[in-house]
Protein backbone atom coordinates (compact mmCIF):
# COMPACT_ATOMS: atom_id res chain seq x y z
CA UNK A 1 0.00 0.00 0.00
CA UNK A 2 1.42 3.37 -0.98
CA UNK A 3 1.37 6.34 1.31
CA UNK A 4 -1.01 9.23 0.61
CA UNK A 5 0.64 12.02 -1.34
CA UNK A 6 1.80 14.85 0.81
CA UNK A 7 0.97 18.44 0.05
CA UNK A 8 3.74 20.31 -1.74
CA UNK A 9 3.19 23.28 0.57
CA UNK A 10 3.19 23.32 4.34
CA UNK A 11 0.75 25.32 6.42
CA UNK A 12 3.12 28.28 6.81
CA UNK A 13 3.63 28.58 3.05
CA UNK A 14 -0.10 28.32 2.31
CA UNK A 15 -1.02 30.99 4.87
CA UNK A 16 1.79 33.26 3.68
CA UNK A 17 0.61 32.96 0.07
CA UNK A 18 -2.99 33.59 1.15
CA UNK A 19 -1.92 36.97 2.53
CA UNK A 20 0.86 38.12 0.21
CA UNK A 21 0.05 36.24 -3.04
CA UNK A 22 3.72 35.96 -3.95
CA UNK A 23 3.65 32.42 -5.35
CA UNK A 24 0.56 31.79 -7.47
CA UNK A 25 0.51 34.42 -10.20
CA UNK A 26 -1.77 34.54 -13.24
CA UNK A 27 -0.87 36.06 -16.59
CA UNK A 28 -3.18 38.93 -17.53
CA UNK A 29 -3.59 38.68 -21.31
CA UNK A 30 0.09 37.78 -21.56
CA UNK A 31 1.07 41.32 -20.54
CA UNK A 32 1.80 41.07 -16.83
CA UNK A 33 1.63 38.54 -14.02
CA UNK A 34 -0.94 39.54 -11.40
CA UNK A 35 -2.42 38.22 -8.17
CA UNK A 36 -5.42 35.88 -8.57
CA UNK A 37 -7.62 38.43 -6.80
CA UNK A 38 -7.05 40.86 -9.69
CA UNK A 39 -8.65 38.34 -12.04
CA UNK A 40 -11.45 37.92 -9.49
CA UNK A 41 -11.98 41.68 -9.48
CA UNK A 42 -12.19 41.83 -13.27
CA UNK A 43 -14.67 38.94 -13.33
CA UNK A 44 -16.88 40.41 -10.59
CA UNK A 45 -16.86 43.86 -12.19
CA UNK A 46 -17.82 42.41 -15.57
CA UNK A 47 -20.60 40.30 -14.07
CA UNK A 48 -22.05 43.24 -12.14
CA UNK A 49 -21.94 45.57 -15.16
CA UNK A 50 -23.67 43.02 -17.38
CA UNK A 51 -26.26 42.29 -14.69
CA UNK A 52 -26.93 46.02 -14.18
CA UNK A 53 -27.39 46.55 -17.92
CA UNK A 54 -29.77 43.61 -18.23
CA UNK A 55 -31.82 44.71 -15.22
CA UNK A 56 -32.04 48.26 -16.55
CA UNK A 57 -33.10 47.20 -20.05
CA UNK A 58 -35.19 44.09 -19.40
CA UNK A 59 -36.51 44.30 -15.84
CA UNK A 60 -37.01 47.90 -14.69
CA UNK A 61 -39.27 48.90 -17.63
CA UNK A 62 -41.60 46.05 -16.61
CA UNK A 63 -42.01 47.16 -12.99
CA UNK A 64 -45.64 47.12 -11.85
CA UNK A 65 -47.65 48.62 -8.99
CA UNK A 66 -48.00 45.11 -7.59
CA UNK A 67 -44.36 44.01 -7.42
CA UNK A 68 -43.15 40.49 -8.02
CA UNK A 69 -40.50 38.76 -5.94
CA UNK A 70 -37.50 40.08 -7.87
CA UNK A 71 -38.91 43.62 -7.95
CA UNK A 72 -39.51 43.48 -4.19
CA UNK A 73 -35.97 42.23 -3.62
CA UNK A 74 -34.46 44.95 -5.79
CA UNK A 75 -36.56 47.70 -4.21
CA UNK A 76 -35.71 46.46 -0.71
CA UNK A 77 -31.99 46.44 -1.55
CA UNK A 78 -32.03 49.95 -3.00
CA UNK A 79 -34.27 51.18 -0.19
CA UNK A 80 -31.90 49.83 2.47
CA UNK A 81 -28.86 51.71 1.18
CA UNK A 82 -30.89 54.82 0.40
CA UNK A 83 -32.32 54.78 3.91
CA UNK A 84 -28.84 54.29 5.37
CA UNK A 85 -27.60 57.33 3.46
CA UNK A 86 -30.54 59.53 4.52
CA UNK A 87 -30.35 58.43 8.14
CA UNK A 88 -26.64 59.08 8.62
CA UNK A 89 -26.33 61.97 6.19
CA UNK A 90 -29.46 64.16 6.02
CA UNK A 91 -27.67 66.73 3.83
CA UNK A 92 -26.54 66.20 0.24
CA UNK A 93 -27.06 62.45 0.28
CA UNK A 94 -28.10 61.86 -3.34
CA UNK A 95 -24.71 60.70 -4.57
CA UNK A 96 -23.93 59.00 -1.27
CA UNK A 97 -26.83 56.58 -1.68
CA UNK A 98 -25.64 55.57 -5.14
CA UNK A 99 -22.07 55.10 -3.94
CA UNK A 100 -22.75 52.97 -0.88
CA UNK A 101 -25.16 50.86 -2.93
CA UNK A 102 -22.44 50.22 -5.53
CA UNK A 103 -19.74 49.63 -2.92
CA UNK A 104 -21.97 47.33 -0.87
CA UNK A 105 -22.96 45.19 -3.84
CA UNK A 106 -19.33 45.00 -4.98
CA UNK A 107 -18.07 43.92 -1.54
CA UNK A 108 -20.79 41.30 -1.16
CA UNK A 109 -20.40 39.89 -4.68
CA UNK A 110 -16.61 40.04 -4.52
CA UNK A 111 -16.61 38.10 -1.25
CA UNK A 112 -19.00 35.29 -2.15
CA UNK A 113 -17.33 34.95 -5.57
CA UNK A 114 -14.80 32.53 -4.09
CA UNK A 115 -17.61 30.11 -3.18
CA UNK A 116 -18.22 29.35 -6.86
CA UNK A 117 -14.77 27.82 -7.24
CA UNK A 118 -13.94 29.45 -10.58
CA UNK A 119 -10.72 27.88 -11.81
CA UNK A 120 -7.71 29.61 -13.29
CA UNK A 121 -4.25 28.42 -14.33
CA UNK A 122 -1.18 30.03 -12.81
CA UNK A 123 2.02 30.87 -14.65
CA UNK A 124 3.47 27.62 -13.26
CA UNK A 125 0.66 25.58 -14.81
CA UNK A 126 -1.17 24.91 -11.53
CA UNK A 127 -4.96 25.10 -11.42
CA UNK A 128 -6.33 27.17 -8.53
CA UNK A 129 -9.69 28.55 -7.44
CA UNK A 130 -10.00 32.31 -7.73
CA UNK A 131 -10.13 33.95 -4.27
CA UNK A 132 -12.28 36.77 -2.95
CA UNK A 133 -11.54 40.17 -4.47
CA UNK A 134 -10.62 41.79 -1.15
CA UNK A 135 -8.25 39.00 -0.13
CA UNK A 136 -5.61 41.17 -1.81
CA UNK A 137 -4.66 44.06 0.46
CA UNK A 138 -4.28 46.34 -2.58
CA UNK A 139 -7.98 45.94 -3.40
CA UNK A 140 -8.95 46.69 0.20
CA UNK A 141 -6.76 49.80 0.24
CA UNK A 142 -8.24 51.05 -3.04
CA UNK A 143 -11.79 50.70 -1.71
CA UNK A 144 -10.84 52.38 1.57
CA UNK A 145 -9.14 55.27 -0.25
CA UNK A 146 -12.11 55.68 -2.61
CA UNK A 147 -14.55 55.83 0.31
CA UNK A 148 -12.36 58.42 2.01
CA UNK A 149 -12.22 60.54 -1.15
CA UNK A 150 -16.02 60.39 -1.39
CA UNK A 151 -16.24 61.70 2.18
CA UNK A 152 -13.66 64.39 1.41
CA UNK A 153 -15.47 65.52 -1.73
CA UNK A 154 -18.74 65.74 0.21
CA UNK A 155 -17.08 67.91 2.84
CA UNK A 156 -15.64 70.23 0.18
CA UNK A 157 -18.97 70.59 -1.65
CA UNK A 158 -20.94 71.21 1.54
CA UNK A 159 -18.56 73.35 3.61
CA UNK A 160 -15.65 74.31 1.41
CA UNK A 161 -12.19 74.58 2.94
CA UNK A 162 -13.38 74.02 6.51
CA UNK A 163 -15.19 70.85 5.45
CA UNK A 164 -12.08 69.53 3.74
CA UNK A 165 -9.98 70.38 6.80
CA UNK A 166 -12.33 68.47 9.11
CA UNK A 167 -12.13 65.38 6.90
CA UNK A 168 -8.35 65.58 6.58
CA UNK A 169 -8.11 65.51 10.37
CA UNK A 170 -9.53 61.98 10.22
CA UNK A 171 -6.86 60.74 7.82
CA UNK A 172 -6.53 57.52 9.80
CA UNK A 173 -10.08 56.64 8.75
CA UNK A 174 -8.80 55.69 5.30
CA UNK A 175 -6.28 53.28 6.83
CA UNK A 176 -8.74 51.77 9.31
CA UNK A 177 -11.39 51.09 6.66
CA UNK A 178 -8.83 49.48 4.35
CA UNK A 179 -7.34 47.16 6.95
CA UNK A 180 -10.73 46.33 8.45
CA UNK A 181 -11.85 44.99 5.08
CA UNK A 182 -8.65 43.08 4.47
CA UNK A 183 -8.38 41.72 8.00
CA UNK A 184 -11.92 40.40 8.09
CA UNK A 185 -11.61 38.64 4.74
CA UNK A 186 -8.20 37.14 5.35
CA UNK A 187 -9.17 35.86 8.81
CA UNK A 188 -11.73 33.57 7.20
CA UNK A 189 -9.09 32.24 4.80
CA UNK A 190 -6.63 31.54 7.60
CA UNK A 191 -9.22 29.81 9.80
CA UNK A 192 -10.27 27.62 6.88
CA UNK A 193 -6.66 26.65 6.17
CA UNK A 194 -6.08 25.81 9.83
CA UNK A 195 -9.14 23.58 9.88
CA UNK A 196 -8.13 21.93 6.60
CA UNK A 197 -4.63 21.09 7.82
CA UNK A 198 -5.96 19.43 10.98
CA UNK A 199 -6.27 15.86 9.68
CA UNK A 200 -9.13 14.87 11.93
CA UNK A 201 -11.16 17.90 10.74
CA UNK A 202 -10.18 18.00 7.08
CA UNK A 203 -13.03 16.05 5.48
CA UNK A 204 -16.34 17.92 5.68
CA UNK A 205 -15.84 20.71 8.22
CA UNK A 206 -13.60 22.95 6.00
CA UNK A 207 -16.45 23.29 3.49
CA UNK A 208 -18.92 24.32 6.18
CA UNK A 209 -16.42 26.70 7.78
CA UNK A 210 -15.53 28.30 4.44
CA UNK A 211 -19.17 28.87 3.46
CA UNK A 212 -20.11 30.14 6.92
CA UNK A 213 -17.18 32.55 7.26
CA UNK A 214 -17.57 33.80 3.69
CA UNK A 215 -21.28 34.58 4.07
CA UNK A 216 -20.81 36.23 7.47
CA UNK A 217 -17.92 38.37 6.21
CA UNK A 218 -19.83 39.34 3.07
CA UNK A 219 -22.79 40.64 5.07
CA UNK A 220 -20.85 42.19 7.95
CA UNK A 221 -18.21 43.96 5.86
CA UNK A 222 -20.82 45.26 3.43
CA UNK A 223 -22.75 46.80 6.29
CA UNK A 224 -19.71 48.10 8.19
CA UNK A 225 -18.07 49.92 5.28
CA UNK A 226 -21.31 51.43 3.97
CA UNK A 227 -22.35 52.49 7.48
CA UNK A 228 -18.99 54.08 8.26
CA UNK A 229 -18.88 55.86 4.92
CA UNK A 230 -22.40 57.26 5.31
CA UNK A 231 -21.77 58.28 8.93
CA UNK A 232 -18.55 60.19 8.27
CA UNK A 233 -20.01 61.62 5.07
CA UNK A 234 -22.88 62.97 7.16
CA UNK A 235 -20.43 64.59 9.58
CA UNK A 236 -18.47 66.13 6.71
CA UNK A 237 -21.55 67.56 4.97
CA UNK A 238 -23.30 68.83 8.08
CA UNK A 239 -23.85 72.57 7.50
CA UNK A 240 -21.80 74.87 9.68
CA UNK A 241 -23.52 77.65 11.58
CA UNK A 242 -22.88 81.14 10.11
CA UNK A 243 -20.25 83.18 11.93
CA UNK A 244 -22.75 85.88 12.98
CA UNK A 245 -25.04 83.32 14.58
CA UNK A 246 -22.15 81.63 16.33
CA UNK A 247 -20.93 84.98 17.71
CA UNK A 248 -24.44 85.87 18.88
CA UNK A 249 -24.81 82.49 20.57
CA UNK A 250 -21.44 82.90 22.25
CA UNK A 251 -22.32 86.39 23.49
CA UNK A 252 -25.59 85.10 24.96
CA UNK A 253 -23.73 82.34 26.73
CA UNK A 254 -21.27 84.87 28.17
CA UNK A 255 -24.11 87.15 29.25
CA UNK A 256 -25.87 84.26 30.92
CA UNK A 257 -22.81 83.49 33.00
Amino acid sequence: MTDAPESSENLSEVMNDAILHETNKISLFGLIDVNPSVISGICVTGILLIAAALIRVLVIPKFTDVPGKFQMLLEALVGFFDGLAKKNSPHKNGFLGAYIFSAGVYIFAGTIFELFGVQAVTTEGVSISLPAVLSDINAAICLGVLSYLIILSGGIVANGFSGALNVLKDFSLMISMSFRLFGALISGVLVTELVYYAIQLSFVLPVLVAVLFTMIHAVVQTYVLTMLTSFFYGEATHPKAPKKKRKAKKSREVAGT
